[in-house]
């Protein structure tokens, strides 16, 4: 039987283990998040909406012992793990404050006598599959809609995460969410497999790599089970011949480096017009050795370790083979002796086809900046990637970089800023970056039966 197990990336110390519950243990947790959505479905909304809000209170409440969860378990600086502990209380309470209108009956304009209506009603247990990157945030989108429906939810969370796990599931049971409609599981990924065939689920979000998004997608395919992939991101940035270079450098370190580039949202290549190249790469490369290597329980540290060594070689691997093959490395590069899974902030130009890092997404603080002769340039470039999650324009014109959006193949753009999260905007991707939304309506009405009530009228 495996293990989830908290090691501290900033010193490799492994400090908690946790075993992986049984296929017994799983089936009764199944059928424990079964019966809970028999009653929770029809639970009172005044009930859901205090649940939710208690919830938000509590992350708040707990700010500080959250936050500490995340950089001991994944090493983000504790500054920035304050950060998704607020942006997670956000989540719950945008739910609660929404509850009635995203739940309200839409009436349909129909040809002939009487009415019809669409109900928006929950489906029954869900599993969710979660990512390590940002613990808290990654859950409360999936979890905090479904609550609020009347959905019930098993989630696995990532092997590295464990005491952040439970601290969700901590913090629901005291926000008063009834036993059963929101349970931790430290199971497998065969066991992923068989809940996700179990006929008592009826759908799965997989928010992770294409490989597990594959894997998730063909069993829930299989057994006819409805599904959402939050997968990879090589987002680009495109900075055109009319942008504030300032603004754009200090923007592209950040959409970079924010939570040590371990986002599938982060600025990941940069696409910059030919007359403005040369200023900006340097004021660039500025602003992102600006981000020096510190302790992550450092106030003032803006970029810690990595989530794992494992992630650190990965990441060296890409850059080492762009560099062999010719590609320019301006900055970083070089692995710090000393323990913890550290990189510094990388810069890499000159990248072209044959390397890895032209395609392959680059899952921490490296970047790859190109030079393009024209719009159209950017934009086939931008698309020239098998992902299409998020994107930037930076430019003066906004009526211009609205046009571009159209052509960017990408579930979001943003113009003049980062790609940003928050809980009332929709969140998802096309092509490799999977399918289906979270965060406000959208994410509500994914796992949601859209159910038609047709009344001939009174007789």
């Amino acid at each position: 039987m495996g293990v989830y197990t908290t090691t501290d990336p900033a010193t490799g110390d492994a400090t908690a283990e946790y075993p992986e519950i049984s296929d017994a243990d799983l089936d009764n947790l199944i059928g424990r998040s079964a019966a809970a959505y028999r009653s929770w479905r029809t639970a009172p909304l005044e009930q859901r909406r205090a649940v939710l809000t208690r919830a938000a209170e509590i992350h708040r409440e707990q700010a500080d012992e959250l936050a500490k969860l995340l950089t001991l378990e994944m090493g983000k600086p504790i500054a920035q793990a304050r950060g998704e502990v607020e942006l997670v209380a956000s989540i719950y309470q945008h739910y609660a404050d929404h509850l009635e209108e995203y739940l309200a009956d839409e009436e349909l304009t129909i040809k002939g006598p009487g009415t019809a209506v669409v109900r928006t009603e929950p489906i029954g247990p869900l599993v969710g599959v979660m990512p390590w990157n940002y613990p808290y945030y990654q859950v409360a989108r999936f979890a905090a809609p479904n609550i609020a429906l009347g959905n019930t939810i098993i989630l696995k969370h990532a092997r590295n995460c464990p005491q952040s796990a439970l601290a969700i599931e901590r913090v629901l049971g005291e926000a008063g969410l009834p036993d059963g409609v929101y349970a931790n599981a430290f199971i497998s990924s065969a066991q992923v497999a068989s809940a996700i065939a179990d006929r008592r689920v009826q759908g799965v979000s997989l928010t992770g790599s294409e490989k597990a998004g594959a894997a998730v997608g063909e069993v829930a395919g299989r057994n006819l089970k409805k599904c959402v992939l939050e997968l990879g991101g090589s987002d680009p940035f495109i900075v055109l011949d009319d942008a504030d270079i300032d603004a754009a450098a200090s923007a592209a370190a950040v959409g970079r480096l924010g939570n040590g580039g371990q986002a599938c949202t982060a600025s990941k290549r940069f696409i910059v017009a030919d007359s403005v190249y040369d200023e900006f790469l340097p004021k660039f490369v500025d602003a992102m050795a600006g981000w020096q290597l510190g302790d992550p329980t450092s106030p003032e540290t803006k970029l810690g370790p990595l989530s794992s060594l494992a992630g650190v070689e990965e990441l060296d691997e890409l850059v080492q083979d762009a560099v062999a093959k010719g590609a320019s490395l301006l900055l970083g590069g070089q692995r710090p002796d000393g323990p913890g899974a550290y990189y510094p902030a990388t810069v890499l130009a000159g990248v072209t086809t044959d390397m890895r890092a032209f395609a392959e997404e680059l899952f921490g603080p490296a970047a790859v900046v190109y030079r393009v002769g024209s719009v159209e340039e950017a934009v086939e470039l931008a698309n020239n990637s098998p992902f299409g999650l998020s994107s930037s324009i930076f430019t003066a014109d906004t009526a211009k970089a609205e046009r571009l959006a159209g052509e960017l193949e990408a579930g979001m753009v943003w113009i003049n800023s980062t790609s940003k999260s928050s809980a009332d905007l929709p969140f998802g991707g096309v092509k490799g970056s999977g399918f289906g939304r979270e965060l406000a309506r959208f994410g509500f009405n994914e796992f949601a039966n859209k159910k038609l009530v047709r009344s001939p009228g009174t007789k």
